[in-house]
Formats: structure tokens, sequence, C-alpha cells
């Protein structure tokens, strides 16, 4: 049995995600590997480190610093979160990222990126968070119009959801039989047209194969909704959602609402932690 974790993104909606990973590690809870999706990589990271309380501390000192996450930043290098700053000055200075920890913890730790050139998922397994990790994860949350295209490793890379909003597929070809999803989007959600798509597809005009992948994301984000629900309700699969919409927005700058968000992601496993044990366990 190889216990999963798939981590979705959505932004600042990720702080639901970090009330959640937090109690697991307070409460012992483990895992073979782990997938995030953007947020989800850049905040589940902090799983394999071990250190709990991170994700939504940095966030709420720095979520009104330009240097973060500002318009300023989008204007004037072409990404509204920081590069320099969210990749570097942060976890190397401000809010010391454990990389010893990360590195000698067995879980493996993958981020999912959108390859523009193919619009087809790209897996990338993280080994140290040094300076090549760094990119792949930057890449996973780089989101469309308001990030720069990376390229590392001779790929082409923006944000994994756009590919894989939720890799749960992935993980079971990866061999992970016993699985644990973690979505941002309460029950009965159902994703429509970006209303940014007409825009996107300008922007992205050289990339006709990003593009489609684009066009059809509600259609694949709904499609994956609906098996992970099957595999739910048929007892193979745990999930972890809001019980409602989260009241927050995908650049959240009021720290008592990040804080609410990452509460309500506590409440919902604290109420649960006793089935998902018995889940882990069977």
């Amino acid at each position: 049995m190889k216990k999963g974790l798939i981590l979705e993104g959505g932004a600042m909606r990720g702080m639901f995600t970090c009330g959640a990973l937090d109690v697991f590690m307070e409460e012992g809870i483990t895992f073979d590997g782990a997938v995030g999706v953007s947020a989800g990589a850049v905040f589940g990271c902090n799983l394999k480190s071990h250190q709990p309380g991170r994700a939504l501390r940095y966030n709420k000192m720095y979520c009104n610093d330009d240097r973060y996450m500002s318009v300023k930043s989008l204007v004037k290098t072409g990404d509204l979160y920081g590069v320099d700053f969210c990749y570097r000055e942060l976890p190397d200075e401000l809010d010391v990222f454990d990389r010893e920890t990360f590195k000698n913890d067995p879980m493996e730790f993958y981020v999912t990126c959108t390859n523009i050139e193919t619009g087809k998922a790209v897996f990338y397994k993280c080994s140290d968070c040094g300076e090549r990790d760094m990119q792949w994860m930057r890449a996973s949350a780089s989101m469309p119009l308001v990030s720069r295209v990376v390229e590392v490793d001779g790929y082409k890379l923006l944000d994994g959801g756009v590919a894989d909003s939720i890799p749960i597929r992935f993980f079971e070809k990866k061999g992970y039989d016993k699985n644990v999803v973690i979505l941002t989007q309460p029950l009965g959600y159902v994703k429509e047209r970006s209303s940014m798509f007409r825009l996107m597809a300008a922007r992205y005009r050289k990339y006709p194969n990003l593009i489609r992948a684009i066009g059809a994301r509600h259609i694949r984000y709904n499609l994956t909704t609906a098996y992970i629900e099957e595999q739910e309700k048929a007892g193979k699969l745990f999930v972890i959602r809001p019980e409602e919409a989260l009241p927050i927005k995908r650049t959240e700058k009021d720290p008592a609402v990040l804080q609410r968000v990452y509460d309500m992601g506590r409440e919902v496993v604290t109420k649960r932690l006793d089935e998902l044990k018995r889940y882990l366990e069977e």
C-alpha cells in the first residue's frame, strides 16, 4: 500500500490547505508521496520540511508587501508575485525554509506544471528545494496573464492547474493506491470556462496547444471532480474539502481573512480526524 496526498491549487484558497496540512503534522499523519498544483505545491512543500505554521505566518506578514504580491510588481517585472522575493529572499532569509529536513524526509514530493508548447501536464519530483526545484515550484504557481513563462530543463512552463488541476490519476498511475485529496472548492462546485479566455488566447497565440488546454480546462476539471466523488462514495478515496465556498479572494491582502480560511481547513480536518486515521490504517 502506498499512501498518497493530492493538493489542489487555487491561489490564496490554499490557506485552507495549509490549515489541513498543519493538523496532519501535529497529529503525525504521514504519506509516502504528495503532488501539489500551484498553491498546493508552494504551500504543500512545508509538509515535507516539517514546518507547520510557516505558510500562514509569512502570508499574513507579507500579503501587503509590494515585493510579495502587487500590481506594481506585475507592471515592473511581468510577475504579480515578485520572483526574487518569493523564491529567494523569503525562503532564504525572512522565513527560512528547512531544506535539510525537506531533503532527508522520505516522502516523494511532485509539482505539476503545464508545458505551454504541448498543453500537457509535466510532473517534476523535487529533491532538495534548491535553485532548480524552486524554478519548478515557481512554474507550477505561475498563473497565466499575471506571470512570465518559466523556462527550466528545456521546458516552457506555466501554472499546472491549466493542464491538470487535481492530478489524482497521475498518482494512481504512480502506484499510489491509498489516496487523500485536499480540494479548495466545496462539494457541488462546477467550473465554467474562464471569462478571460479570449484575452489569454490573444496573449498566447503562438502556443495553440496551450490555448486549447485553457479552453477545455473546465471540462477536464469537472470530469475529474466527478471521478473523485465516485471514488469517494466507493470508499476508495478520502476527500477533504471546504464545507462552503471559501470567503477569500485569489489575491487576498487581509491577514484576518487568511487566518479565517486557514482555521476553516483546520476545523474540517479536526472534525474528521478519526475517520481519516481509520481510512489510512485500513
